[in-house]
């Protein structure tokens, strides 16, 4: 992520095609892609029991939150191809395509697996998802070279995970994958880029709106043990900003803050939800 969040925003460039830093990419690539895969298949799918191909309707589980992930998924893995490519100087159009459809390529794998799984099936809620993250970057690529909008995570703890610490996480790294309920998935966009340059708006500032969910403790509904049974959508709206669009003359700092850029910045937030509006001094 530091180096794909960089090599579009760092001046790594370049429009002639160098064979070894594409190589180095391809083989670095399919490395991690084998590796990842079968690190994933040997961890969490490898005891469970398999069955032939099928699919599995999940669209109603989590309150849809599973599907913001795999957006916001789709959508950082295609920017990573693309940067690595143009990076390479493979040609702007050939990166957006080929790069951009690394995430969809990668979920798509996982997804199989699932297919293959007895327990689970392939989604096709979660491979449209896929779908509509790889559309945002490479449509934003093709229409501006610019990434106008941008997904973003940020999270909370909950009090909900101990309910369900199989599915939802038993420690604070797990939470951050797993626990629905902390996670709010942000699109954020940035105001001089669209059209506002002549304003005051510092170019790095940005206006997010995020969702969230809170209430649950399994998929389809609440574990019989929870004390409570309603589960609840939560929309916000914030101040961000673009760490990206930052100026800054070292090389470095440039890059933390690439690498960074992904995680939405706490800042005064509204909420609304079911019982009306919040306001949150700083959301996490």
């Amino acid at each position: 992520m530091a180096f794909a969040q960089s090599a579009d925003s760092a001046g790594f460039q370049s429009d002639t095609l160098n064979r070894k830093k594409l190589a180095l990419v391809t083989v670095t690539g399919a490395s991690v892609y084998a590796v990842s895969i079968v690190g994933l298949y040997g961890l969490w799918y490898k005891d469970y029991p398999q069955s032939s191909f099928h699919t599995f309707n999940d669209n109603k589980e989590w309150l849809q939150m599973d599907k913001c992930a795999h957006v916001t998924a789709s959508y950082y893995i295609g920017r990573v191809g693309y940067s690595a490519l143009r990076w390479s100087g493979v040609q702007e159009k050939k990166a957006i395509w080929y790069g951009g459809m690394t995430g969809f390529v990668y979920l798509a794998a996982i997804e199989t697996m699932d297919g293959f799984s007895k327990d689970w099936g392939a989604s096709p809620g979660d491979l449209l998802a896929n779908t509509l993250g790889t559309a945002l970057f490479i449509s934003q690529q093709l229409a501006w070279r610019e990434q106008k909008f941008v997904m973003k995570y940020s999270f909370h703890s909950s009090p909900y995970a101990h309910y369900n610490p199989d599915q939802l996480g038993s420690t604070t790294l797990q939470h951050i994958v797993k626990d629905y309920n902390g996670q709010t998935y942000w699109i954020s966009a940035n105001i001089s880029s669209l059209g506002l340059q002549k304003t005051r708006f510092p170019k790095w500032l940005n206006v997010a709106a995020g969702c969230g969910a809170e209430g649950m403790t399994g998929g389809p509904g609440n574990s019989p043990d929870a004390t409570f049974s309603e589960r609840y959508r939560q929309f916000y709206l914030a101040a961000d900003i673009d760490l990206s669009r930052i100026p800054v003359k070292s090389k470095t700092l440039k890059l933390i803050l690439n690498t960074i850029g992904f995680i939405k910045i706490p800042m005064p937030t509204l909420e609304f939800n079911k019982n009306g509006v919040k306001f949150h001094a700083l959301y996490f």
